[in-house]
């Protein structure tokens, strides 16, 4: 037998040494001999003195980095759904130019944290929000509840001594504003982490609490948390998407659309939030842009926007058609943080790029990719609107994601083309993903081999990218995420730590919660 194995490792190694299209160890491709074509310094880039200049001027800058210990008035967090560290390296380049960092990539401090939840390694958004939001690891797919509570169980969902209580609510309490940005459905995993308790990240409404064999009479829903629940009627703003989960399927119909929502029990919770106010609360309902813009920070008490029926749509989709009536990530934040500011006292606002997660779901990296170069316009509008010395930002995200940016393409090379030819001739491209859809695409599963991407249509925006392995949806990915940190006290937010202590050094910045405060 183990002559056998012997005998096949030099057959596959000799098939890799004579192989027409790889070298053993560094395949060469046909454009290697070809110049730099996207660095602003190509010329510079060749020689000694540039790189040795640039690295003293890196060392000096550091070495003049002083640690902020002001207490930080405002907090913004910023969380990239499903942002891998390889998918901001691919939104750098598709940005920019390798060179050229994104926005928060030029905060002073990074950190990395540990994302898998209490019964699995690779989590999801739900558990992850649990603990980058409240500061306690839960299981995957439970809400705002420790980890006594197991999924579905409507029972233990509902006993308040294993709720959780979020960042978002400590800043209440202290006197601050609170609010949510999202490009999800308002209540999908990661926003519902601020405000919902519940054993089931699904039960955004009251008819999948029913298909789950839950009373809804006694087990609410997050829609409904969101209107009569602890933390969510105090949040100054909402924004994001979702109307379908706040509207009855028949007796009600969407703004835009005229179709029913999603809620089997014939209530219509937006008209419900408008009332929940107290007496003179001047509170407003926007499901469009240009109403959005509209809205005057100093005369609006609470503000709920939701701009689609489900998630607010991908920011290509809205570039090839004209959606002109959906705000973009960015104005969100600004309209909100206009809100926020108006307290004296300062605020609390998570913010997410939700839409991230889904492209790589898909496997449509040119939409994942986007919607992170968006996610960054974003923060670097929110940096330039606050100082440094008062306001700490925070991004990072919940989980990875098995996105690969792999091969060998040259300097300046479009991410989303191919990076060389594999060992059946055929190119393979720069971005793959270990699993999903993507692999019906590209492989012929009767010819047991792979199709070649030069005879695609690799032009549009949904392009499946190839997957290894098929899935109707591909994973996340287990390793660490990023947390990147500016302002008073980001340097806490250095080394490897567990993901729940982010919410608790925020709170030491600001003097929020009942943990350390600075």
């Amino acid at each position: 037998m183990r002559a056998t194995v012997s005998g096949l490792c030099v057959i596959l190694l000799f098939g890799v040494v004579v192989s027409g299209s790889d070298k053993r160890y560094h395949p060469r491709l046909p454009d290697e001999d070809a110049p730099i074509k996207s660095s602003r310094n190509a010329e510079q880039e060749q020689t000694i003195e540039y790189w040795r200049n640039q690295a003293k001027a890196t060392v000096e800058k550091l070495l003049k980095r002083t640690e902020n210990t002001n207490i930080a008035k405002n907090v913004i967090m910023f969380l990239g759904d499903g942002m891998s560290i390889s998918t901001v390296a691919l939104a750098r380049i598709h940005a920019g130019g390798e060179e050229t960092p994104l926005s928060f990539e030029e905060f002073p401090y990074i950190g990395m944290a540990k994302t898998y939840c209490v019964d699995y390694q690779v989590s999801d958004s739900a558990c992850t929000a649990t603990a980058y939001l409240t500061g306690v690891k839960g299981n995957m797919d439970t809400i705002g509840v420790n980890a006594h509570v197991k999924v579905r169980d409507c029972e233990a969902g509902r006993n308040r001594s294993t709720h959780t209580t979020s960042i978002g609510h400590w800043a209440v309490e202290a006197g601050k504003d609170s609010g949510i940005v999202t490009t999800t459905r308002v209540t999908h995993a990661s926003p519902a982490g601020i405000y919902a308790h519940t054993a089931y990240r699904d039960w955004e409404d009251d008819y999948y609490v029913k298909q789950d064999g839950c009373d809804p009479d006694l087990v609410d829903d997050i829609a409904e948390q969101l209107v009569y629940g602890e933390t969510a009627p105090r949040l100054r703003v909402i924004l994001g998407g979702g109307r379908r989960e706040f509207m009855d399927s028949e007796i009600h119909q969407d703004y835009e659309t005229n179709q029913g929502g999603y809620r089997s029990d014939g209530r219509h919770l937006i008209n419900e939030w408008l009332r929940n106010g107290p007496v003179g609360e001047n509170r407003t309902f926007v499901w469009k842009r240009s109403d959005l813009m509209a809205v005057d920070p100093h005369r609006t008490d609470r503000l709920l926007g939701m701009f689609e029926p489900s998630h607010c749509a991908y920011n290509l989709d809205k570039i090839e058609n004209n959606l002109d009536e959906e705000p973009t990530l960015s104005e969100m934040v600004d309209k909100a943080t206009d809100i926020l500011s108006t307290n004296p006292n300062g605020f609390f606002l998570f913010v997410e790029g939700g839409r991230i997660d889904h492209a790589h779901h898909d496997n449509r990296a040119k939409r994942a990719i986007d919607e992170t170069v968006e996610f960054a316009k974003a923060i670097e509008l929110a940096r330039k609107k606050y100082s440094e010395e008062d306001t700490l930002i925070v991004v990072t995200s919940d989980h990875s994601h098995s996105v690969s940016f792999a091969g060998y393409p040259s300097r300046g090379n479009d991410v989303f083309g191919t990076a060389g030819n594999g060992g059946d001739g055929k190119p393979y491209m720069t971005i793959s993903y270990a699993n999903g859809p993507g692999y019906s695409k590209h492989i012929d599963v009767e010819a047991g081999a792979r199709l070649d991407v030069r005879q695609m249509d690799r032009s549009k925006s949904n392009f499946a990218f190839p997957a290894m392995l098929p899935k109707g949806s591909e994973t996340h990915g287990g390793e660490d995420v990023a947390v990147y940190a500016s302002g008073p006290w980001s340097h806490l937010f250095t080394g490897s730590y567990e993901q729940n202590v982010i919410p608790h050094m925020m709170a030491y910045a600001s003097c929020i919660g009942n943990g350390l405060k600075a």
